[in-house]
């Protein structure tokens, strides 16, 4: 399948990629349309951009909207999702000691890389750790 979200991905878009590939759609194909674009390419889905089925909702990010939408209840994935949560909205409350650094590293991560292609491939590789640790984690 086909998704579409902003181009520039941060720390929710690369999130929501990451989701998309590991639990929901490991064949997806992602597109990106210019930043404040709402025109979606017809039989794609779209993601992280206002008037989706996909984005911020009742004050959550993108990522969590996802894993309520495909009832992923795994444990880990919920805490990511409070996670990302923080990183991305504005919290009054710090709550996730990991959401600003998940945050940083995404930002960095835009910034060092070719395209937003390049910015999956990597940003895949930091959620996959980041889940590792999150499932071996007491905490």
């Amino acid at each position: 399948m086909k998704w579409v979200t902003w181009e520039h991905i941060g720390v929710d878009r690369m999130g929501c990629s990451w989701l998309i590939l590991r639990f929901i759609d490991q064949d997806a194909e992602f597109l990106f349309i210019p930043a404040g674009s709402i025109d979606v390419p017809e039989g794609a889905e779209g993601f992280d951009i206002p008037g989706v089925r996909y984005t911020h909702y009742r004050g959550h990010c993108s990522f969590h909207t996802i894993v309520q939408a495909f009832q992923l209840t795994d444990p880990v994935l919920q805490r990511m999702a409070r996670i990302v949560d923080e990183a991305d909205t504005i919290q009054e409350i710090s709550l996730e000691p990991i959401a600003a650094g998940l945050d940083a590293i995404c930002h960095g991560l835009r910034l060092t890389s070719e395209d937003d292609y390049e910015a999956i491939q990597k940003g895949c590789q930091v959620y996959d750790s980041l889940y590792k640790f999150l499932s071996q984690s007491k905490r």
